[in-house]
């Protein structure tokens, strides 16, 4: 980014952020105010219909017992050991009562300004450079974080739900520091308590390079440097 005039890196994020919408369509399976508040923890769809090269998804495991993650087709699924640890498994056999997914041939990568070190602050970058018009988009983000915080729900079996807190019972945090990770995002002004939560326009799961931990990501700090974004091609 050295030595080029902030104008043209801002024509080149607007240009890159007006087209991305038309280059994937984004799907989502059920919502997520039917699972905090009306207890439906059923799947509403299963994962092996929608698996297969160049799609990209997340959400929730059926019946809160984990987390899911798509990336190019393979199926990553985590759930709570125990406080500490985790166990992060690859299979396409598994449900969810929410999902939001897209199927995006290619990415282009995008370097991030240095001002940007934290969640909060990639939000508001991506809510900034996204047109008012734009229809719900995925992102990927990858290299080198300082840190991040991910959780797992994991609602004890037979528990029924009626409001978050319920939801949340059970949902364990990790701590990750100094990760090769890979991020997967949705950002949309448009599904706040569908795929996002109502508070935020993003939904993101984590995953670390050696695929040992992944979760629904909480936290992250980051040197811009030493993280790419990617957008669709």
């Amino acid at each position: 980014m050295k030595g080029i005039p902030p104008t043209l890196l801002l024509l080149g994020f607007l240009t890159g952020f007006s087209t991305m919408a038309q280059n994937s369509s984004v799907n989502v399976a059920g919502a997520m105010k039917n699972v905090m508040k009306k207890g439906e923890l059923h799947g509403t769809i299963s994962l092996d219909s929608v698996a297969k090269k160049g799609v990209y998804g997340l959400g929730p495991v059926e019946f809160l017992s984990g987390e899911l993650l798509i990336l190019d087709g393979e199926v990553f699924k985590s759930s709570v050991e125990n406080k500490n640890s985790m166990q992060v498994e690859k299979t396409s056999a598994v449900k969810a009562p929410f999902f939001v997914y897209a199927e995006v041939e290619k990415w282009k990568s995008v370097s991030l300004p240095n001002s940007l070190n934290s969640l909060e602050r990639l939000e508001n970058f991506l809510n900034e450079m996204t047109p008012e018009s734009a229809e719900a988009f995925p992102f990927r983000l990858k290299g080198k974080i300082n840190s991040a915080k991910i959780h797992i729900v994991n609602l004890p079996q037979g528990r029924k739900v009626s409001s978050p807190k319920e939801a949340h019972e059970g949902l364990t945090n990790y701590t990750l520091e100094d990760k090769e990770i890979e991020i997967l995002g949705f950002f949309s002004r448009k599904h706040q308590a569908v795929f996002t939560h109502h508070n935020t326009y993003m939904h993101l799961h984590l995953i670390t390079e050696d695929e040992k931990q992944m979760g629904h990501l909480d936290q992250l700090e980051f040197d811009a440097n030493n993280l790419k974004l990617y957008l669709p091609e």
